[in-house]
């Protein structure tokens, strides 16, 4: 499902202090499998060699010396007409003007005119220069024709000052154009809300009532439904994770909140995927202020918590949606009859079911063995895999049915 694996990017470097980010960026992109070929303009070779980005790509870097060879006249034309995206990273404001008016008088230049792939620019520039007005009638104009715009961020800047026109870091710009690769895939204009992490029930106002989960299983779900073209909502209790670049994240701390989240989104949603361990009590009574240690209670009353699932299963007879709805289980014991009296109780298209408590495997582990069970009562068993491959058989399985639906 990595939508930049096999693609061929043409990455544009101009004369920005920032130049040398873009050898970063070009090994990113060639290790995530893309072919990458770079064009440097005369600026900026005279800060990054042309041999930096060969080495980082094993492709020739082109120059617009290479204008005056041989094949001149189709040099610019055989770059660009196969590319699937041309990503112009550090782009200078010289070079934004030209973009947007049309003007070919380097290799760079020429090359944007002969392609028909989507473009997209990083920009860099130091203190003012972001904001001036002309610059910023150019990137509407190219934004009006489709241009994706990576940035800038606050930062400190090579004049020494601190403002807006840092260059967007290159694992940012990598994700950027994941998403920008993946928006044709099977799950195009399909709106999927995926739940991740574990819900924290306040006992006072310092201390809370949690579980162990890291998150990482439903981040992965997110992003293999994003890799797949999805419009992706993740609803998030706290997790120290990278979001999908493109998804619309809301943070939520408690399985109250989830719930509300959950409810606000299902209802137009095409699937749910509730992945997120929602904790099943919650103190009764939670403390205004801290409790102090002298006078902790013998006991803490719970109650229990809102189950979303069920209540969602209940909505979706009346109106259809979301058309599918993925719950998972976490198990001790009795997996499969667990998870498969879980899928009936909450109408569910699909449960999936893993073992906690068992190395590499559950909460906190990178990856993860499950067993996915259908609403007929199949099962598939997955050995232990890495959570991202568990997300994209989730997302298959997620594909199949809203392609029957």
């Amino acid at each position: 499902m990595n939508p930049i694996n096999g693609k061929r990017i043409l990455l544009g470097v101009t004369g920005s202090v920032a130049a040398y980010k873009a050898v970063d960026l070009a090994s990113k992109l060639t290790q995530a499998g893309a072919a990458v070929d770079v064009l440097l303009t005369e600026s900026a070779a005279r800060f990054v060699a042309p041999l930096s980005f060969q080495s980082v790509t094993g492709r020739a870097a082109h120059t617009d010396s290479e204008l005056w060879g041989a094949e001149a006249h189709v040099l610019h034309v055989n770059l660009g007409r196969p590319a699937d995206l041309f990503l112009i990273a550090p782009v200078t404001a010289n070079t934004i003007a030209k973009l947007a008016h049309g003007l070919a008088d380097n290799l760079l230049s020429l090359t944007a005119l002969s392609a028909r792939c989507p473009l997209a620019i990083a920009p860099a520039m130091d203190a003012g220069m972001f904001a001036a007005p002309a610059v910023q009638e150019n990137l509407r104009m190219l934004v009006d024709r489709g241009a994706a715009v990576i940035g800038p961020e606050e930062g400190h800047l090579a004049s020494g000052l601190s403002a807006k026109g840092r260059m967007t870091e290159p694992a940012a710009i990598r994700d950027r154009v994941r998403y920008l690769l993946s928006r044709g895939g099977p799950l195009k204009d399909r709106k999927v809300v995926v739940t991740a992490g574990g819900t924290q029930e306040p006992f006072d106002a310092v201390r809370a009532l949690t579980n162990r989960s890291s998150g990482k299983q439903g981040f992965a779900l997110a992003w293999a439904a994003q890799d797949s073209g999805a419009d992706v909502v993740l609803i998030a209790a706290p997790a120290a994770l990278p979001t999908p670049s493109g998804a619309r994240r809301i943070d939520v701390r408690t399985a109250e909140e989830m719930r509300a989240a959950v409810i606000e989104e299902a209802d137009s949603a095409d699937a749910l995927i509730m992945a997120a361990a929602v904790a099943d009590f919650r103190p009764a009574d939670p403390a205004a202020g801290k409790t102090k240690k002298d006078a902790a209670p013998d006991s803490i009353r719970l109650e229990r918590t809102p189950d979303i699932l069920k209540e969602i299963g209940k909505a979706r007879e009346k109106n259809g949606l979301p058309a599918v709805l993925v719950g998972f289980a976490a198990e001790t014991e009795n997996l499969e009859k667990n998870a498969q009296k879980k899928l009936k109780a909450k109408q569910l298209d699909l449960i999936v079911a893993n073992e906690v408590g068992r190395p590499g495997t559950g909460f906190e582990s990178d990856t993860n063995r499950v067993t996915i069970i259908s609403a007929d009562g199949a099962a598939q068993n997955l050995p232990e895999m890495d959570k991202y491959l568990v997300a994209e058989a989730v997302i298959e399985r997620v594909i199949g049915l809203l392609t029957e639906s």
